[in-house]
């Protein structure tokens, strides 16, 4: 039998941080914060260009992708997506617009600016604090 790659999506996520060393997250559908960000497509040239547009159709943000911090898989739980795995890539964003409040668009249900004091004690992937620790380390 020929061997058959897995073919996972990829999600590519920007860690945003505003003017007070806050991190820009979302809230999902399964009550978990998330980074900004979406599935790499064909639209965009570069993961950097996606995740880019991903952020201000999300919050109204415009970023400039930076470094890649972390490459990931995420395995969400059976009861949630069973058998789904995500690869998920972050980058570290420069906020372009650093004085504009960010709104929170229809794809999720709230929004809010943490500290990464704040950020280990919220509901989310280990993968997504990781991504954060390396931002806040590489500032």
């Amino acid at each position: 039998m020929p061997y058959t790659p897995p073919t996972w999506p990829v999600s590519v996520k920007g860690v945003a941080v505003d003017s007070r060393r806050r991190v820009l997250l979302l809230k999902n559908e399964r009550e978990e914060s998330e980074l900004p960000g979406g599935r790499l497509e064909q639209v965009e040239p570069t993961p950097e260009l996606t995740v880019e547009r991903e952020i201000e159709e999300e919050t109204g943000w415009t970023v400039k992708a930076r470094q890649l911090l972390d490459v990931w898989t995420y395995q969400p739980l059976p009861e949630t997506l069973p058998g789904r795995r995500v690869v998920i890539v972050t980058y570290g964003c420069t906020v372009l617009t650093p004085d504009m409040k960010p709104v929170v668009s229809n794809e999720h249900q709230e929004l809010g600016l943490f500290t990464s004091a704040e950020v280990p004690g919220l509901t989310m992937p280990d993968g997504y604090k990781q991504s954060i620790v390396t931002r806040y380390e590489r500032m």
